[in-house]
């Protein structure tokens, strides 16, 4: 896809003809619908002619449900690539941009070998880093799908029992530790279904958005054992307002590191399932991280083929996240938590802070365009009181 369009799309621009994303949008005096997103433009598909019964709604699941996601994708870049349709398309600047989808189930997991180490070390510096289980089977929980929220909603300081320094006695406080997790989500699309194999993921997964995992490490640290963690991390969950369809991000797709040893014959894959993706950090403007997704030791493909194994069923709409990507190195690393025991950070999160995430996969020759995901933004609020 890549014909020139009738549109201005900037220089580096995460969203230019070979992306697409989908979203939702509401124009001014109209009401939501699903959009695609070139440069700093919004192409209007049910305005357009393009499939209205699938895209003039509120949330993409009946068009992740449909299977046709790739051919409303071809049929906006006829449009954009055809006759100047001005009565279809929005600036972004002149829209509300709403949460995409209607999110069905939601897990999130604990796939990044070096967070799961940098933490073990944090939580069991006289024990082994990794549980016994982390290198047979991608580790994850369920989290609550009410509380996903997206790109520039604000995030209330959550309270939970928390030991007092004083006395010990857990009392119910706002969190002294706000932390961010740096994560990618993965959308369901396509109809119900079971036992899916790795290597079939790719008919499953309609695309691919930035997450933010928002956590209150002290609430987590009392709360977690022996059932994981809950209001640590349900109160908010950040994603990204456009889908990037798995379509656009293929030729990003590569090899994932070695597993040792070979996972059990339901996790084995033989396509690449890893992903070339640049992500990075900004804490209130200032880049303070940055990463590759494709390091990650569990890829999505396992992911997906973990949650369904024991008979559960997928629907449009369910959300599984990758869990924090963090790199080897100081710099690289996806959370305060770990920053903080690094150096490379010396506190949590203080009401009036700004998280963004960034990501892209290319970008760095004329064969790889830049394949963006725009922004997952948060700004941290002071905690409700209590009535």
């Amino acid at each position: 896809m890549t014909e020139r369009t009738w549109l201005p799309v900037p220089p580096l621009s995460d969203f230019p003809i070979e992306n697409l994303p989908f979203g939702v949008a509401r124009p001014a005096h109209g009401t939501p619908r699903v959009v695609t997103r070139l440069g700093d433009h919004l192409l209007d598909l049910p305005a357009a002619g393009i499939a209205p019964d699938l895209t003039a709604r509120p949330t993409l699941n009946a068009l992740m449900e449909s299977g046709r996601g790739a051919e409303v994708r071809a049929r906006a870049a006829e449009v954009l690539t055809g006759p100047e349709r001005d009565d279809a398309v929005h600036a972004v600047g002149d829209v509300e941009v709403l949460l995409p989808i209607q999110v069905g189930d939601y897990v999130d997991f604990y796939s990044s070998i070096h967070h799961a180490t940098n933490l073990g070390r944090i939580f069991r510096p006289e024990g082994e880093p990794l549980p016994a289980n982390w290198r047979h089977l991608p580790i994850g929980y369920h989290g609550r799908a009410g509380t996903i929220v997206v790109s520039g909603t604000r995030i209330a300081r959550p309270s939970g029992l928390v030991p007092d320094p004083i006395d010990g006695v857990p009392r119910l406080t706002p969190t002294r530790a706000l932390d961010f997790e740096l994560e990618v989500a993965f959308l369901v699309g396509g109809p119900t279904a079971t036992h899916i194999r790795p290597d079939d993921a790719g008919g499953h997964v309609f695309g691919v958005a930035l997450c933010n995992d928002w956590s209150a490490r002290d609430i987590q640290s009392f709360e977690y054992q022996p059932l994981g963690p809950n209001l640590a991390k349900s109160f908010a969950t950040t994603i990204s307002p456009w889908v990037v369809t798995l379509e656009a991000l293929r030729p990003y797709l590569v090899a994932a590191p070695t597993q040792e040893p070979e996972p059990d014959p339901y996790l084995r894959a033989a396509k690449p399932w890893a992903l070339d993706l640049h992500l990075e950090i900004d804490r209130n403007g200032a880049t303070i991280a940055e990463t590759n997704f494709s390091a990650m030791y569990w890829t999505f493909a396992q992911q997906l083929a973990h949650i369904t194994v024991n008979g559960a069923t997928t629907r449009s709409g369910d959300v599984f996240a990758s869990g924090t990507v963090s790199g080897p190195n100081p710099g690289e690393r996806g959370s305060l938590i770990e920053q903080i025991a690094d150096a490379t950070a010396d506190n949590y999160l203080a009401d009036g802070e700004v998280v963004t995430l960034r990501g892209w996969c290319g970008g760095d020759g004329p064969d790889r365009p830049r394949i963006g995901f725009g922004e997952a933004s948060g700004t941290v609020y002071p905690a409700v009181e209590e009535v």
